[in-house]
């Protein structure tokens, strides 16, 4: 199995950075890599609870779909989730971790892990940079 790890520094508050991952209004901001949008976005962020976002390609108006369920929710601190894409049997699983840096910035740490093989392990790897890039130069609410 295959794994991916990525850290980002971000000049917001841990809060806000947890909140972007679990507010479907936020989410729909920046959850779609490179000129992809987010036309639907739901989370339900407790144990258990599901979450299903939409990324759609400007291109040729197609749409990738993923949800999962959560698996860990420590506010503030962990969220743990599982990944699959709609129509796919194969789930992978992520776990998100978020530390204070000081009062007005962040570290995250993604984890996505269980690929199958290399190829989809880069591929998702490029996939969240690009949606990580877009969360870093979002003015968090």
């Amino acid at each position: 199995m295959f794994q991916l790890t990525i850290n980002r520094k971000f000049d917001a508050p841990v809060n806000k950075l947890f909140d972007a991952w679990c507010k479907p209004e936020v989410i729909r901001q920046w959850f779609a890599p490179g000129n992809m949008s987010v036309p639907e976005a739901e989370a339900d962020v407790q144990v258990g609870g599901k979450y299903r976002i939409v990324m759609q390609d400007p291109d040729d108006n197609s749409q990738h779909i993923v949800g999962g369920e959560y698996q860990e929710v420590e506010n503030n601190q962990k969220l743990a989730f599982t990944w699959q894409w709609e129509g796919s049997p194969n789930i992978t699983h992520i776990t998100l971790t978020f530390s204070p840096i000081d009062e007005n910035s962040s570290e995250l740490r993604l984890c996505h892990s269980e690929f199958a093989d290399q190829q989809t392990c880069e591929k998702h790897e490029m996939g969240w940079n690009g949606c990580l890039a877009k969360l870093i130069n979002l003015q968090l609410p």
